[in-house]
């Protein structure tokens, strides 16, 4: 461990994202503590939490684990989906977590205020992650992309702590750096997820067909959400974005697209429902987007339980 001091750490929903940063942050020697459900909590303290990596290689560390958080920490990883978000938070309660920062890796754009309402405003860290990990099995992890990307940004925390904490990471082979301005970082991620996620699950095809066989839906997509972005106050790029969905393997399914077809519930009011709820705050029509969303909400409690990411 190259850092100065070891950090206690609590990760919040041990999935395809908190398994893989939780376990990386542990094999630089940092305390580690998983918070889920009672099945989760105990594989990870018989067996602690196992990683395989092209990456960054195959590896089993020993953690903590419990169905909730019970000492002050330094840092708080949240990484549930959204839509369990409001029941997961009870597992850290506002006493217990001291004066640790709180980083939500989620996608959408409003859970940071959903967050300052439970926790000092000060203490809460947004970050957008980029990484394709996923959870195979309790306290089993999967990671196939060649990276590991977080980047930070806070309106209300000091830049320092900012600074320190993706210092921190960055020593555990996390690839992190700070932003300066939170909601453009915030909207730069849904904008590119957004039209991915709905249009994917909606068609239930993966992107190589819908950069071809639908592409004049992708664009018009893409620039319904980017002129509700610039009424926002962030200016968006289409063709950054197209060029962006043109890069991406002919194969790849979003994430929403891959719980539909599990049958879990799905992240639809953080993506597509904050959209329109932001459309309605500036009085941007967004006939697509709400088209979308009402032939997607029949699905949006699958049909499974999914606790963590």
């Amino acid at each position: 461990m190259t850092t100065e001091r070891q950090w206690r750490v609590a990760v919040l929903g041990p999935g395809g994202v908190g398994g893989l940063i939780g376990a990386l942050l542990a094999r630089a020697g940092h305390r580690v503590t998983f918070l889920s459900g009672p099945e989760t909590v105990r594989t990870v303290q018989e067996h602690g939490m196992h990683v395989r990596s092209g990456m960054l290689g195959e590896f089993t560390v020993k953690v903590e684990a419990d169905t909730e958080l019970r000492e002050p920490v330094d840092l708080c990883l949240v990484t549930v989906k959204q839509n369990v978000l409001g029941a997961a938070v009870d597992r850290v309660p506002p006493a217990a977590l001291g004066d640790g920062l709180v980083v939500p890796l989620l996608n959408g754009i409003e859970h940071p205020a959903v967050l300052r309402e439970r926790y000092r405003p000060e203490l809460v860290v947004p970050g957008v992650i980029r990484v394709a990990s996923n959870r195979v099995a309790p306290g089993s992890i999967e990671h196939g992309s060649p990276f590991v990307e977080i980047d930070l940004a806070s309106a209300t925390t000091p830049p320092d702590q900012l600074d320190a904490l993706a210092a921190m990471l960055n020593d555990a082979g996390i690839q992190a750096k700070t932003r300066g301005n939170e909601s453009a970082m915030l909207w730069g991620k849904l904008f590119f997820l957004a039209p991915f996620a709905l249009l994917t699950t909606h068609h239930q095809v993966p992107i190589g067909d819908l950069r071809t066989e639908r592409r004049t839906e992708l664009v018009d997509l893409v620039t319904e959400i980017a002129t509700l972005s610039s009424a926002a106050g962030v200016p968006a790029d289409v063709e950054a974005a197209l060029r962006f969905y043109d890069a991406f393997p002919p194969e790849a399914k979003s994430s929403m697209q891959r719980d539909a077809e599990a049958g879990r519930p799905l992240e639809l009011d953080a993506i597509g429902g904050a959209l329109l709820r932001i459309a309605q705050q500036h009085a941007v029509p967004m006939p697509l987007t709400e088209r979308l969303v009402t032939a997607l909400t029949p699905l949006i409690n699958g049909s499974t339980a999914e606790s963590g990411r």
